[in-house]
């Protein structure tokens, strides 16, 4: 048997193309599973920071935030985040923008380390980004994380000393450090099998036919490893 197609991940809770990248991601891998020989995928998932300057406590809405941090006008933020909400809706998602708590993530990041390391990361992701965009949740602060932690199965008060202890903040570095060495300046990134980049927020269809291809790619290979040797 082939050994998994390994996807890696580099996102950030407060990205919304992240969490549309990750529904598509999704979407596509649970086509590709009703495949007769259907690959075997293992996905992972690593911190980035869009905004690490970002307070906890952020003042004001999105509008806010893009017209501030991103040079906009509140007219331009406004449809932005009516375009990324529609396109939200149509990966499955019902953002609410009117609810959001803009806040730093590096202690999400944190605690998604802290779910990796206790065989949770795929549910928290979920969970957070859900809480995050859905949900108006504030996913900077420690008690909403440990309950979000609790959630999914986590044990919060081990939870709770990962976050005050910072823990795992050295493997969030790790994995910025890694995204700076592959050049990775934007999320959601998806690098497939060690080889392979994807940018961005790609349709579902897409991240199908690349796990085809990779597959594909290794019957092919593992094929040629055994085809017996002529006799002598």
């Amino acid at each position: 048997m082939s050994e998994p197609i390994k996807i890696d991940v580099w996102s950030d809770i407060a990205c919304p193309w992240c969490y549309i990248g990750k529904r598509n991601l999704e979407t596509g891998l649970a086509d590709v599973a009703r495949d007769d020989d259907a690959p075997i995928v293992e996905v992972e998932y690593h911190s980035f920071e869009l905004a690490p300057d970002t307070p906890v406590d952020f003042e004001g809405g999105e509008i806010d935030y893009l017209a501030h941090h991103k040079g906009v006008s509140p007219d331009q933020a406004a449809q932005m985040l009516e375009r990324v909400t529609g396109v939200a809706a149509e990966a499955g998602l019902e953002y609410r923008f009117d609810l959001l708590q803009h806040t730093n993530t590096v202690k999400a990041h944190e605690l998604l380390h802290f779910a990796k390391a206790h065989g949770r990361q795929i549910e928290l992701a979920e969970r957070l980004m859900s809480a995050y965009f859905t949900e108006g949740r504030h996913v900077g602060r420690d008690d909403e994380l440990v309950a979000l932690a609790a959630d999914v199965g986590l044990d919060a008060e081990q939870a709770k000393v990962a976050l005050e202890s910072h823990r795992y903040l050295s493997d969030v570095r790790a994995d910025q450090e890694q995204a700076a060495a592959y050049g990775i300046n934007g999320v959601p990134f998806f690098v497939v099998d060690g080889k392979y980049g994807v940018s961005g927020a790609q349709p579902a269809a897409a991240f199908a036919q690349i796990a085809r291809q990779v597959w594909a790619e290794r019957t092919e290979a593992g094929n040629a490893d055994t085809v017996d040797e002529p006799a002598a």
